[in-house]
């Protein structure tokens, strides 16, 4: 998740994959309670800088890029699913960083959980899961892009966003990161993108609208054999403009910085055949406030 400069005066292009995000959907989607958060140190988090590593900021741009313009966390539902009750005023601060104790929702808006409630817990947990679904390996895929856009993004912005990131995957773009023309990554090698929120700070709130900002650790690269961009970590803040519609919380801008980054830690970096392992037994979170 990863921004640039567009037209529509944030830096992002929804498309996402400078960070990283947890997978979309998938049969080993976990639901749990967002407290402190977690960060990973990631793969290789001290080796020196790498050329390709500019890619990965590209593709980051392109991904939060379109985002801009209207970008939200995955999230609305028709119904209030965790508490029902509003929070009201325009109360921005430090929130806890303990749980609350409400329910984790039970729906979801095609493979992004959905039922968010209508009050301050319930924006920030929208923008939570919104950041995951936009920094997953889905969005290197255009008919899973587009229906990841269309559940975070109200109508009017999920229009925009669209063309604008069907242009920026292209095909040469794809196959700079090792893509095929389809998104896929080649026999035997894995290609990873996931983000993992660490916490949420809630900016503005009134009834229908909310301003999020979400710290997060992300996962990109390519692990396989000959791989070019081994897997490795970068810290985001993303911050969302939410508006409560009919299907509820729903992205109408949004924009994205680096860090706050935390000294890397001693951690040896494993294998790229560890790595793929992990990618495939570990599954993501649902994110609650």
């Amino acid at each position: 998740m990863s921004l640039g400069d567009d037209g529509y005066g944030s830096d992002s292009r929804s498309g996402r994959t400078d960070d990283g995000y947890s997978t979309l959907g998938g049969t080993r989607q976990t639901r749990t309670r967002f407290a402190d958060g977690t960060g990973g140190d990631g793969y290789g988090s001290r080796r020196p800088a790498r050329s390709s590593r500019s890619l990965i900021t590209v593709v980051g741009v392109v991904v939060l890029l379109v985002a801009a313009i209207a970008f939200a966390n995955r999230g609305g539902g028709g119904d209030d699913g965790g508490s029902s009750g509003r929070s009201g005023g325009n109360k921005a601060g430090a929130a806890p960083t303990a749980a609350t104790g409400t329910k984790p929702v039970t729906g979801k808006n095609g493979e992004v959980p959905s039922g968010f409630a209508h009050d301050e817990q319930g924006a920030q947990s929208a923008a939570s899961n919104f950041a995951v679904a936009l920094g997953s390996v889905d969005m290197f895929k255009k008919d899973s892009r587009h229906a990841i856009v269309d559940a975070i993004y109200t109508t009017e912005a999920a229009g925009k966003l669209r063309d604008p990131q069907d242009a920026a995957y292209s095909g040469d773009f794809l196959a700079k990161l090792g893509l095929d023309a389809d998104g896929n990554a080649p026999q035997g090698s894995t290609f990873v993108s996931r983000t993992i929120p660490v916490g949420t700070k809630l900016e503005s709130y009134s009834d229908d609208t909310a301003k999020v900002a979400v710290w997060y650790t992300g996962l990109i690269g390519m692990s396989g054999p000959g791989s070019t961009d081994p897997v490795s970590t970068t810290w985001k803040t993303w911050t969302v403009e939410l508006t409560w519609t009919a299907d509820g919380w729903r992205a109408t801008s949004d924009s994205q910085k680096d860090g706050p980054a935390p000294v890397p830690g001693d951690v040896t970096a494993s294998s790229s055949d560890e790595i793929s392992k992990a990618v495939e037994e570990y599954g993501g979170f649902t994110y609650a406030r």
